[in-house]
């Protein structure tokens, strides 16, 4: 069973900011479920028992930021309990570079949300922790679904 992550925060170091939204596609060859715990669900019982019984964690740049922004913040070692595959890594090595987005426009990978970004996604997150806007909330998840779910078209893009 493999999965897919992609975390939302609301800032870039692990020390000044907080995990908004935590992805994960899990996929079990039959058919894939999302969940994506929000603020204060989020937590290391949550995210483990989510993950219980995957073979390995995708992830895009995780390596350096998602799992080490997860570890500092719950204190949960993902790397270190599963196998895990940076994608990223296996794009630079075919000189596909930048973010994943821009990634995705050079293999031709659609998105329905476009103008997101990891800057919009703070201020959707703000949109909805202080006007309880439902409708950022709701853009934001929409927005870390396509990053969870288009990992795994870029895994296959890239022959894994």
């Amino acid at each position: 069973m493999d999965a897919y992550l992609d975390i939302e925060t609301t800032g870039l170091s692990a020390n000044y900011s907080t995990l908004t939204v935590v992805g994960m596609y899990v996929d079990d060859g039959l058919g894939g479920q999302v969940l994506q715990p929000i603020g204060s669900e989020i937590s290391p019982r949550y995210i483990l028992d989510v993950l219980q019984g995957v073979d390995t964690l995708y992830t895009y740049n995780g390596r350096r930021f998602d799992l080490p922004f997860i570890r500092r913040a719950l204190g949960v070692d993902l790397e270190n309990l599963f196998h895990h595959r940076d994608l990223m890594f296996d794009c630079w090595a075919r000189r596909w570079y930048g973010g994943l987005k821009a990634v995705e426009r050079r293999l031709g990978i659609a998105r329905k949300l476009p103008e997101v970004d990891g800057r919009q996604a703070v201020r959707l997150w703000q949109e909805y922790e202080s006007n309880d806007d439902a409708d950022a909330l709701f853009t934001l998840l929409e927005y870390n679904k396509e990053d969870i779910v288009n990992l795994k078209v870029l895994r296959h893009k890239l022959g894994l």
